[in-house]
């Protein structure tokens, strides 16, 4: 970690210790003033290690597999022909499928880890595994990875839960469960994030707030981590600077939707060709539809999914008669948002990825 400039090591599972400092922070403030806390977990990132106590967490179940995992991208763009990020050809069966352990595991840890993930590396290796096959395989060890990684953050969200429920502060503290992405889970036969599609634009987003929110509440309407900030500075009784573009979702959470509250939301990747080699694009969601425009550096064309009649976005409809006025009205509501958001007409070369060359082979993207 680094604590004031300084770099400090700490044994253990770094979820559990981001809580413990987190605790530690909480037991040690000032009980007398209002307080906020960002506890931010780094687990579900590649390369998905879990905490040794849960490598055996789902004993050796067998996940289901999305409809998308073996996608070929058929009547799409170039974009999404021409990634780096799939399960198949990106995911590294060394350090991504754990046929090799983590280098700075003590003596004690590595005799943990190599006696699960040993004798199933050595089946896996037997089998010889090509093809489709060997896809299924490093999805199932990809999800077991994954989700032991998730695992380990609800436990310690868990902990933190309890801590306000056992010195009282649970009643009158707001509790934000959120992300900053979504997660290809072999949809698409991808794994990381990055694009508009549903799998990465969508957020796990929970609140609990016992003085305004009831238990078990639902809300459908499109907000999106601009807005928290204006949420925060609504509840603290702070004025909103005119600069910020969320919009506070106390309303919402008081049961009551704005007439004039978003439905669409404006979405727009840059980082090309950086980690992944994704296309750069922008284009907007509403409750039903994605559109989408790849624009950048050989492409030029757009997109349009009926997320009702295809909820996987496998089949673009733009162009399509029967949906001439859906995409009329959404292009004028994506050039409008463009102009309201001031994005410029042409983009600032800055804007892009690092690297100046197509990368080529495996990456390290999380």
């Amino acid at each position: 970690m680094i604590r004031d400039d300084q770099r400090v090591k700490h044994p253990g599972y770094v979820t559990d210790i981001i809580t413990d400092l987190s605790l530690d922070w909480l037991k040690q403030r000032d009980t007398n003033k209002p307080f906020m806390l960002l506890c931010w977990q780094k687990a579900p990132h590649r390369i998905w290690e879990p905490a040794l106590r849960d490598l055996d967490f789902d004993h050796d179940r067998i996940y289901g597999q999305p409809d998308s995992l073996f996608d070929d991208y058929s009547g799409r763009g170039l974009a999404e022909h021409d990634q780096n990020m799939t399960i198949a050809k990106t995911m590294r069966l060394n350090e991504d499928s754990k046929l090799t352990a983590p280098k700075d595991l003590t003596p004690e840890q590595k005799k943990i880890w190599d006696d699960y993930y040993v004798p199933r590396n050595e089946a896996f290796v037997k089998k010889n595994l090509t093809g489709n096959a060997l896809v299924e395989w490093k999805y199932n060890r990809y999800m077991h990875d994954y989700l032991g990684c998730i695992k380990g953050v609800d436990d310690n969200v868990g902990r933190l839960l309890k801590y306000l429920d056992h010195t009282g502060l649970a009643t009158d503290t707001i509790v934000i469960y959120s992300s900053d992405q979504g997660f290809f889970l072999g949809e698409h036969g991808w794994f990381d994030k990055r694009w508009i599609f549903q799998e990465s634009a969508r957020t796990p987003l929970l609140i609990r707030w016992p003085a305004v929110i009831p238990a078990g509440s639902v809300n459908k309407d499109l907000v999106c981590n601009l807005d928290f900030a204006e949420t925060f500075l609504q509840a603290a009784g702070q004025p909103t600077p005119d600069r910020m573009q969320g919009r506070s979702l106390i309303r919402l959470l008081q049961g009551t939707t704005p007439a004039d509250w978003r439905t669409a939301f404006y979405y727009h990747y840059y980082e090309y060709p950086g980690e992944h080699h994704v296309r750069p694009h922008y284009g907007i969601i509403t409750d039903r539809y994605t559109l989408a425009h790849f624009y950048a550096p050989d492409v030029d064309y757009w997109e349009l999914f009926d997320r009702i009649k295809d909820p996987g976005e496998m089949h673009s409809v733009f162009g399509n008669p029967a949906y001439a006025d859906v995409q009329t009205n959404l292009l004028q509501e994506v050039f409008r948002q463009r102009k309201e958001l001031k994005e410029p007409d042409k983009d600032d070369p800055k804007a892009f990825g690092r690297n100046k060359k197509r990368i080529k082979g495996n990456t390290h993207g999380g």
